[in-house]
This record gives C-alpha cells, sequence and structure tokens, in this order.
C-alpha cells in the first residue's frame, strides 16, 4: 500500500509538473525513472483516473485530464461559494487561538511577496487552516476534489503583475473580518478573493 501511495505522488508530480494537459502518459519511461515495475504504475494511475487527473482512453492509454474554460469557470465558482461558506463559519466559532494561527500564517504572506513559489505555498495553507477550523469534513473533501482539478491549470494566477499585491490585500480584508466576527463581510471578502483568483487566471 505505501508503496502505491508513493507511486501516486510522483506519478501526481510528474502528471501537473511535467505533462502538459492532454499530454500521453508513458508508462515505461516513467517505470524506468522512478525504478519501479509497471504494475503498481498502472495501478497509481487507475487511482488518479478516478480523481480526475488523467483520463483513460480505449486501447491509446492514459493521458493527462485537459481542462479547459468552462472547467475552470465551474470550479472556481463551487470553489468560491464553499470557501465563502466556511469563512463565514470561522468568524462566528472560531477560537481566539484558531485565529492567531490564522493570524500567523497572514503575516507569513506578508513577508513572502517577493517569493512567488513561498506565497503560493503559503496562500494554499492559509485556505486549508481555513477550512478545517471551520470543521465541515465533507466540505473539505469538495474543497480537496476542485483544488485538484485547478492545479491542473498550468496558468498560475499569481504570475500576473500586481497579483499577489492584490492577493494579499485580499487576505487582509479576510482577516479583519474574521477577527470582527463579522459573518457577512467574511463570507464576501473570500468570494471576492476566489472569484478575482478567477479572473487572474484568465
Amino acid at each position: 500500500m505505501k508503496r502505491l501511495q508513493s507511486c501516486c505522488v510522483n506519478v501526481s508530480c510528474r502528471e501537473k509538473n511535467d505533462l502538459e494537459p492532454g499530454a500521453w502518459i508513458d508508462e515505461l519511461k516513467i517505470a524506468e525513472e522512478y525504478g519501479i515495475s509497471r504494475t503498481p504504475l498502472r495501478e497509481a494511475i487507475k487511482v488518479l483516473a478516478a480523481e480526475g487527473l488523467v483520463t483513460m482512453k480505449m486501447r491509446r492509454g492514459a493521458y493527462v485530464t485537459e481542462v479547459n474554460a468552462k472547467d475552470l469557470h465551474d470550479v472556481f465558482h463551487l470553489m468560491a461559494l464553499l470557501e465563502a461558506d466556511a469563512a463565514a463559519t470561522v468568524a462566528k466559532t472560531a477560537t481566539a487561538e484558531q485565529l492567531k494561527e490564522l493570524e500567523s500564517l497572514h503575516q507569513q504572506l506578508e513577508k513572502s511577496t517577493k517569493d512567488r513559489v513561498k506565497f503560493f505555498t503559503i496562500n494554499e495553507a492559509f485556505h486549508v487552516k481555513l477550512l478545517e477550523i471551520s470543521n465541515n469534513r465533507w466540505r473539505d473533501h469538495m474543497v480537496a476534489d476542485l483544488r485538484k482539478v485547478m492545479k491542473l491549470n498550468r496558468a498560475q494566477s499569481l504570475t500576473r503583475p500586481g497579483r499577489i499585491e492584490q492577493s494579499l490585500a485580499e487576505h487582509a480584508a479576510i482577516m479583519m473580518a474574521l477577527k470582527l466576527r463579522d459573518t457577512e463581510a467574511a463570507h464576501a471578502a473570500m468570494r471576492s478573493h476566489i472569484e478575482s483568483g478567477q479572473e487572474a487566471a484568465g
């Protein structure tokens, strides 16, 4: 099982970083590179296919799933609804200690504006932590699945000029609403943040 999980991680990383959407997955080449047999690799590909990250084509093999403009629009729309609801919940129910955890991540964001990769990583950690605090495992699963689809899109919204600064300002608005325990403002701020990300991803 551990071997299959490791294989899934390797194939997923390759699929997201090395292969373009729609690209054929060369099983033999990947198996040789990672020093594994094709059996666990094929099982890993089946797992990724079940998650929607890989598309299996009859008698043609496995391909990186392609995400079109409508797919991204639909994903961002659902993300905005789910995360805005989570933000409103956090504004209402979070403990002082939980808000401090989010504030700490926000402060790390403020110090990472010159490093796009680090900023992206901390930004994702902030969203994951907020969802964790909102304490709805079904919403967590849904958002996690949606994020997988988003990551198939190679266009990174944070590469747009001024987007990092804009994103940071949006996070500041979210934090302010959370600390004020303003559920409506938290909901609106998070929804605006996700929608801005969609516009930047273009």
